[in-house]
């Protein structure tokens, strides 16, 4: 019997592209395998940013209530493991191998990207499951990604702005098309902005799905340092302040009571107590998000940041809770992300950087001196480099003295390999 290792190498090498979007590969696959819906009900999530967040909080919030739950998430940190999720554990990885035979048996000739091969064995466990809910994170866009293959009751999209433009266009208006396309007639589609474009409105009233859109249909506001408020028209919570630290978490949080309210509301029967939204709210955790370390008096943190949008809400939370002394940043990115603008984004915010590459992260990845051009000019063009994040997190933990703070962030990878040497 082949190994979860040995089955990710092999799928890995069995499509030509990492990315080839389009929904006819993998229905024609799911359809051979005759899997249907993966829970009782269906929340599908996609944005720019927040994706993981917003699935932690409706996550823990519908576990919180008693419903047996499934989270399919990407890309994970440590463990391919980490991706689905049911009742709050991991998969293990028996029964993901046990997954992947089952799809390459259906799947002939067909290819399947890394991406569809996984989803569709997540989609597979999650059936087998009986899940009441199953939350589904897309993986890239929305219209054409292999997640939509499922028909949503509710339909989320976090945030929409500049990431992955060779896929999805090179503004918002045409990557919030993209994102709109998880939306189905007459369900409900939340909406984490406050002004999405217009392409996602407008695609929304097109097909009939009724939009709830943060501070339209729902509101959210801090009441203090330990508490804030959900509400919509005849209905409020108080509720704890999230676990997870950042101040955009509030928002994230929020869009996911909307998501679950949006279900409760199509069936009265889903309703969930406010006990429920607020030990889920104050449970919810993801790696990799704000995760702080104290090692010798110097606080690390470690985010997958990986755009400017990201880097904006970084540097709220550093203006918001400054550090005792300095901050230093240890970043490194993909080849297709925009460094420039996500270190203008931090430039104020940080006293010292230390760059490095990702040579190991596929044909995404750069070594540190192409990465480091692409800085000149900016805040971190005299960064430190370094060929690996190990070599430029330990350079940085040897500058700072107790009360400084290092933050190190840009990517999956970059923060997989801090956790892996912080533990």
């Amino acid at each position: 019997m082949q190994s979860l290792g040995d089955w990710l190498a092999y799928i890995e090498r069995q499509h030509p592209k990492t990315i080839d979007m389009g929904l006819e590969r993998v229905r024609e696959v799911a359809g051979r395998l005759g899997l249907g819906r993966p829970g009782k009900r269906v929340i599908v999530v996609g944005g720019t940013n927040g994706k993981g967040s917003t699935v932690a909080f409706a996550e823990a919030i519908a576990r919180a209530a008693g419903w047996k739950t499934g989270a399919y998430t990407s890309p994970h940190l440590l463990r391919y493991n980490e991706r689905v999720r049911i009742d709050g554990r991991d998969a293990d990885d028996d029964a993901l191998v046990a997954a992947f035979e089952a799809v390459e048996a259906a799947r002939g000739t067909t290819p399947l990207t890394y991406f569809e091969y996984g989803t569709l064995a997540a989609f597979r466990l999650f059936e087998r499951a009986g899940l009441d809910l199953a939350i589904l994170e897309v993986g890239l866009g929305g219209r054409l990604d292999a997640v939509n293959l499922v028909d949503a009751d509710v339909s989320v999209i976090t945030t929409v702005d500049l990431d992955h433009q060779d896929y999805l266009g090179e503004d918002r208006e045409a990557i919030g098309f993209e994102k709109a396309g998880i939306a189905r007639a007459w369900k409900p589609l939340v909406l984490g902005e406050d002004d999405p474009p217009s392409s996602v409105l407008g695609h929304a009233y097109a097909i009939g799905a009724s939009t709830w859109r943060a501070n339209n249909d729902f509101f959210f506001e801090r009441i203090d340092a330990a508490t804030w408020r959900w509400r919509e028209v005849g209905f409020e919570a108080v509720l704890p302040m999230p676990a997870l630290v950042a101040p955009v978490q509030l928002r994230n949080a929020a869009t996911a009571i909307a998501a679950l309210r949006a279900l409760e509301l199509a069936d009265p029967a889903d309703d969930i107590a406010e006990a429920a939204l607020a030990r889920g709210v104050a449970q919810a955790r993801v790696p990799g998000r704000l995760q702080a370390f104290v090692r010798d008096g110097v606080e690390i943190v470690v985010d997958v940041g990986h755009n400017p949008q990201a880097a904006r809400e970084l540097a709220a939370w550093l203006r918001a809770a400054p550090a005792a002394g300095r901050t230093f940043a240890v970043y490194a990115a993909l080849a297709d992300k925009d460094a420039a603008g996500v270190v203008d984004a931090l430039g104020g915010e940080v006293q010292g950087w230390y760059v490095a590459g990702l040579r190991d992260a596929g044909p995404r990845g750069l070594d540190v001196d192409a990465f480091a051009q692409r800085l000149a000019g900016g805040p971190a063009a005299a960064a430190e480099r370094h060929a690996e994040v190990a070599g430029a997190l330990a350079s940085a933990r040897a500058q700072a003295r107790e009360g400084d703070r290092i933050l190190v962030f840009g990517s999956f990878h970059t923060a997989a390999a801090a956790l892996a040497i912080l533990g």
